[in-house]
């Protein structure tokens, strides 16, 4: 992912988030989603991991649910979006 292109949304249980990104092909639109943890590190500065101890995993699983459920959401806006004679 290009660090100019912004996430089509965002999903966050603290410290968990999910970022959803719209991409295009030649068979239309489809979505993808990069995991993410925040903490602070011993200085006290905030760090980010896509690594997830035995203790993330349930919050991941509630994250990973919920960007499931705002793909679904965004798929359905994607369909209104279309003109008619393409919908079909």
């Amino acid at each position: 992912m290009s660090d100019n292109k912004k996430p089509a949304a965002k999903v966050t249980l603290y410290p968990v988030s999910a970022a959803i990104w719209r991409n295009q092909n030649e068979k239309g639109t489809f979505y993808s989603v990069t995991f993410e943890r925040s903490y602070k590190n011993g200085d006290g500065n905030w760090q980010r991991s896509d690594s997830f101890n035995a203790t993330d995993l349930l919050l991941l699983a509630k994250v990973a649910d919920q960007a499931h459920s705002k793909i679904v959401e965004l798929r359905a806006g994607d369909k209104q979006a279309q003109p008619e004679d393409e919908a079909a």
